[in-house]
């Protein structure tokens, strides 16, 4: 392959037990970076798959994550499955799982057991609360996350309760993060030629984002507040979200010359050297006074109408949309970001690329997720040259899952 084609991670190996969002979407954007991704299931499939008991559209979010992947279904329990992962695992580069920490060890499938047949392996370890500490065992869920994490303490309204963000942003955001690890230590076995395990998990990958809740608690020795749609930090105004005739604008002014652009889109230039707006310490002071004198005026207009006069101004704003609108933007169609795929299970639905572009390099496209057990035959033959006696010795005896399809 050309070199210019080639993509990061092309030729690269994972043995991915990810499960739900936050491992599921790891192991994706290694498969869209170019990793052959295995993904090994229960017999009966991870739990997003399973939630198609409800309705095939309860299962959707299985294909946004687990496109270009190769799945397997596999009794992990069983002696015999459990001699197919460490066969997998010594010729793979990453092994990826987010189970409950110790699970994987109890069936000796865990790091050391890991490292002592593969060197090289990278072993990455997705948790609610990490591999060590006291709260090691808490049950983990993105909502519960949330709740400990201290984010739903900040979410919300002040005269409301706490409110958990409206996305799985810790499953995701923790995700992430689990990538970094994971290639960061990839670029270090380029060096040293060994593997290590890496771990991340989802409470701790949530403090960072605190920065401007923590400047209040910092500034005032005080909780910090839940603060709606304005700054956590209630440091910067304007900052919040405006209604207007059909909907709603997001205006944020944190230079001055912000605030100037706003006032001249407003056609308010008279209120340049008022008291009340002359700084942002004055703006922060008079925050409800700053909030109503932009709220009238945006409540005159429709959103399209306000969003035309910002822009026109390069005044930092966008239109608050709704989910129908962003699965249709042309901008993120357009860069290849979003993409409708007509899936065999899930019927049409829009999927995400990876948000990683590696230029000079060709972008995956968007692919069906695999059903469960398709590639069960194709990678015991192809990988482990497993013949079809054996292949179907295993599937009689419960150990493997072929593929449900037919």
């Amino acid at each position: 392959m050309d070199a210019e084609a080639r993509r990061p991670l092309d030729g690269v190996t994972v043995v991915d037990f990810g499960q739900v969002y936050q491992g599921p979407y790891a192991t994706y954007l290694m498969a869209m970076a170019g990793a052959t991704v295995i993904k090994i299931e229960p017999l009966d499939g991870e739990p997003v798959r399973q939630r198609q008991v409800l309705g095939p559209e309860a299962a959707a979010p299985f294909a946004m994550l687990n496109g270009h992947k190769k799945c397997i279904a596999l009794n992990i329990k069983a002696p015999e499955g459990q001699e197919i992962v460490r066969r997998l695992a010594r010729d793979a580069d990453v092994l990826v799982e987010n189970f409950a920490p110790g699970a994987l060890d109890r069936l000796g499938l865990g790091w050391e057991a890991m490292r002592a047949l593969n060197p090289r392996l990278i072993y990455a370890s997705g948790s609610g609360y990490g591999l060590s500490g006291p709260d090691r065992d808490n049950l983990a869920m993105d909502v519960t996350v949330q709740a400990a994490s201290g984010l739903m303490s900040v979410t919300g309204f002040p005269d409301g309760p706490p409110v958990k963000a409206g996305p799985a942003l810790v499953d995701f955001l923790s995700g992430v993060h689990l990538y970094a690890g994971i290639v960061s230590v990839l670029f270090e076995r380029e060096k040293t030629g060994q593997g290590r395990l890496v771990e991340v998990a989802m409470q701790e990958v949530v403090f960072p984002a605190f920065a401007s809740n923590l400047s209040f608690l910092y500034e005032n020795g005080q909780v910090p507040p839940r603060t709606g749609n304005r700054h956590g930090g209630l440091a910067t105004a304007p900052y919040n979200v405006y209604p207007t005739r059909d909907g709603h604008v997001s205006i944020i002014a944190i230079k001055e010359a912000h605030w100037h652009k706003l006032l001249a889109a407003m056609g308010r230039e008279d209120l340049r050297d008022d008291p009340r707006f002359s700084s942002k310490a004055a703006r922060v002071r008079h925050m409800e006074e700053t909030d109503r004198l932009i709220a009238e005026w945006t409540a005159g207009l429709s959103r399209d109408e306000a969003m035309a006069i910002l822009r026109r101004h390069k005044v930092p704003s966008a239109p608050v949309r709704d989910l129908v609108e962003v699965a249709n933007d042309p901008h993120m169609h357009g860069r290849g970001m979003l993409e409708w795929l007509d899936h065999p299970q899930f019927g049409r639905l829009v999927v995400p690329n990876s948000p990683i572009i590696f230029h000079d390099a060709p972008r995956a496209r968007a692919m069906p997720s695999a059903r469960l057990g398709q590639h069960t035959a194709e990678v015991l033959a192809g990988r482990l040259g497993m013949s079809a006696g054996e292949i179907g010795a295993l599937a009689r005896g419960g150990v493997i899952g072929l593929d449900e399809g037919g």
